[in-house]
């Protein structure tokens, strides 16, 4: 022990690191943390239940949670709970890890007790954590590693506002508490991992999306200008030449749409922004069909329409629903036969409306349904792989149709047709309210 402030360390490694005969208040505390972890409850429900008990059971004025992150350079703070306010070392809050006291303390696997921090701080002016700790009106702390398979994957802190508040029973029930939540940490730190590099990948998508489309539909434009004579005549063959640069140009277009589209409803955060009495037909039913109208004349393809001569008022997202209507007609276009027929339909149903797209058509065996709204999945039949595509379309659909509570559906007779089709409840539930699903 260093006499000038109290500081002590355990070896995890130590046999009876963790472990003792608790009282029934703290070995209850100790099962419940199990439990939860077991369960696999959130971690920040895990911890806000650590902080409320541990306070119960010996002094915890605060408890915080860190992340050993970028390969064991640095070390960040993930949760945060205090007994007073303000709390000036927050979530979010990191330092580089080469030649801090952490460093040393994850590389020999002990847990660290400061009995007396201002003390500790006069030693260690440097030690900018500690000075904001002091700061808040911390007097003592514990920190310990928590270690999964050999590697160290956070830190866990237990600090009181009193000097020398820890003693041996405290210590074991704070490396008890470290070894129940080790595992808990590491599987929360990759699904946020995860989260973030999906969020990472969806930004890039859409700003990739986002710059190719305005060039696209230039290049597009301009074929259609020549095929229109407004830079002179084109023999035969340079028509047809212009012809497939259009049509691989529309391909691209559809292409940026879908992914601009998956960008926008997979990002953070996004939620339904219902407008009171929008007309679905006005609002998204006429410009989805304007939009893939070029395509539908290319393949000659018969469309017929049926929905109310006055339209169709509910409440929605007119820009969300306008994406479902643009990617179901687009979708049923893609693998529609040439000059086959495309029914769109809109009309109210028991409780809310239903919108459907149907057309001739290949359309899918049941041994494929499972395939048909998972994202990048694309239906593994001959006839389907025929036709380029994105394996986003009906995941978008899905989604969208899912924030407004509603469900999606699909229903073929292989070889002959397909119709996918949405129901969503008026007024508009949660999706938790609706029971959301695809049928």
């Amino acid at each position: 022990m260093d006499d000038r402030h109290g500081l002590r360390y355990v070896d995890l490694a130590r046999e009876d690191a963790g472990e003792g005969i608790f009282p029934p208040e703290i070995a209850r505390v100790l099962d419940t943390i199990n439990r939860k972890v077991a369960a696999s409850e959130s971690l920040d429900a895990i911890m806000a239940f650590v902080f409320e008990s541990s306070q119960a059971i010996g002094p915890s004025d605060r408890i915080g949670l860190a992340f050993v992150v970028d390969d064991g350079a640095r070390v960040v703070s993930r949760w945060v709970g205090a007994a007073y306010q303000p709390v000036l070392l927050g979530q979010g809050y990191g330092e580089e890890m080469h030649g801090s006291s952490l460093e040393a303390l994850l590389r020999g696997r002990q847990l660290r007790i400061i009995d007396d921090l201002a003390a500790y701080l006069q030693e260690h002016p440097d030690s900018r954590s500690t000075r904001i700790l002091v700061n808040e009106g911390v007097r003592s702390s514990m920190t310990c590693p928590l270690v999964v398979e050999g590697r160290p994957v956070g830190l866990l802190f237990r600090s009181s506002r009193q000097v020398a508040a820890y003693g041996e029973q405290q210590v074991g029930l704070h490396l008890a508490m470290a070894e129940r939540l080790a595992q808990a940490v590491e599987k929360a730190w990759h699904i946020e991992q995860l989260a973030a590099a999906n969020s990472a990948y969806m930004e890039m998508l859409g700003f990739v999306a986002h710059e190719l489309k305005n060039p696209v539909a230039s290049m597009v434009l301009d074929g259609h200008l020549m095929l229109e004579g407004y830079v002179g005549d084109l023999t035969q063959a340079q028509r047809n030449k212009v012809e497939r640069i259009i049509a691989k140009g529309e391909f691209l277009l559809g292409l940026v749409r879908d992914y601009m589209d998956l960008a926008f409803v997979e990002g953070a955060g996004l939620k339904v922004d219902p407008k009171a009495g929008m007309d679905l037909v006005a609002d998204a039913l006429e410009p989805a069909i304007d939009i893939i109208r070029p395509q539908i004349e290319a393949k000659g393809m018969r469309l017929e329409t049926d929905w109310p001569k006055d339209g169709l008022t509910v409440d929605g997202d007119p820009d969300l629903l306008r994406i479902v209507a643009v990617n179901l007609v687009g979708n049923a276009v893609k693998y529609g036969n040439e000059s086959g027929l495309l029914r769109v339909t809109a009309a109210r149903a028991d409780g809310g409306f239903r919108m459907s797209v149907w057309n001739e058509g290949p359309g899918f065996p049941e041994s494929q349904r499972a395939r048909l709204f998972r994202k990048f999945s694309r239906l593994q039949t001959p006839e389907l792989l025929k036709q380029k595509g994105t394996g986003v379309g009906l995941y978008t659909v899905a989604r969208i149709v899912r924030l407004h509570g509603g469900r999606v559906m699909a229903e073929s007779e292989p070889g002959k047709w397909a119709e996918f089709s949405i129901e969503i409840p008026q007024p508009l539930q949660s999706p938790d309210e609706a029971g959301a699903g695809i049928g």
